[in-house]
């Protein structure tokens, strides 16, 4: 009697214990702020290094003349002149605008068709069979192929810039999204089904969840396509309705043999693009796989 006494009170202490180092586990998983000098020191003092560095090496080029042709490489400084007249005429910022505004809603008409798109590819076997081949085809399909019958079917205007982007962005986002699904563990789903959840909430609260990892991967190579159409419509196609956007800035330094315009159009779109992922798609990424306890808060 008097040992299983004991023994009662040794699995008391252990289970105490145990409650004590989760709960002390608990309170060591507070976040703590990251201060800004750290901030700075790890993630914006290696980017400006590396920009720097490009301008060093950029610069050396032309000073030592390696490549001494300023119509194949212009100087920063006359690029650097081609983008402070841009600004005094008002004119970056509408060449800016002109595109990322036509990009954006773009992909966000591509989300809302290629996200139950990928949705129903993803759960019935018969359109799978159909037109999953058909979907992963187009997406190797080059984005510059949809321009010409674009142009010749909706015309020039910006019906067809947003055609060009939807048939270059929804076969990723679809796909993403139905290798998301594909990468579900089947007991969450079975858990899903015996908790009640069935149709639509099934797929609202279980499939969706689950798959969001490859899910954003597909937004991710979505928007990247998206930009890259949109690019290519706007150099091929051009018209007084349409502006100028960054595209066709290209174009035009192209037409003008003007070498700094053309670096211009080519830093912007780069920067565009950069700016775009470090805004939207990492933010929601880190906090995806925090959600999922895959990134630790530094």
């Amino acid at each position: 009697m008097a040992s299983t006494e004991t023994k009662e009170a040794g699995d008391g202490q252990d289970l105490a214990g145990l409650e004590a180092g989760l709960d002390a586990l608990e309170t060591t998983a507070v976040p703590v702020r990251t201060p800004l000098r750290q901030v700075l020191v790890q993630k914006v003092l290696p980017p400006l290094t590396a920009v720097l560095l490009v301008f060093v090496v950029w610069q050396a080029l032309v000073s030592f003349k390696v490549v001494d042709d300023p119509s194949k490489l212009p100087s920063p400084s006359a690029v650097w002149n081609e983008v402070r007249e841009a600004w005094l005429q008002g004119t970056l910022l509408d060449y800016i605008w002109t595109s990322v505004s036509r990009g954006l809603l773009g992909f966000v008409f591509a989300l809302a068709i290629g996200t139950p798109l990928g949705l129903i590819v993803a759960r019935v076997r018969f359109i799978r069979a159909a037109i999953g081949p058909i979907l992963s085809g187009l997406q190797s399909l080059p984005s510059v192929a949809w321009v010409p019958p674009a142009v010749l079917w909706l015309g020039l205007d910006n019906k067809m810039m947003y055609a060009v982007i939807l048939l270059g962005a929804v076969p990723s986002i679809a796909n993403g999204l139905v290798s998301g699904v594909d990468q579900v563990p089947p007991l969450f789903l079975r858990a899903g089904r015996t908790l009640g959840a069935t149709g639509l909430r099934h797929t609202w609260h279980i499939v969706l969840p689950a798959a969001l990892p490859g899910y954003l991967a597909g937004l991710k190579q979505g928007w990247a396509f998206s930009w890259r159409s949109l690019m290519a419509a706007e150099i091929i196609a051009s018209s007084p309705e349409l502006g100028v956007g960054l595209g066709q800035l290209l174009e035009n330094g192209r037409n003008a043999s003007s070498m700094p315009m053309i670096f211009l159009a080519i830093f912007l779109i780069l920067i565009v693009g950069i700016a775009i992922d470090l805004l939207i798609f990492s933010p929601l990424e880190r906090r995806v796989l925090r959600g999922r306890g895959l990134l630790v808060k530094s």
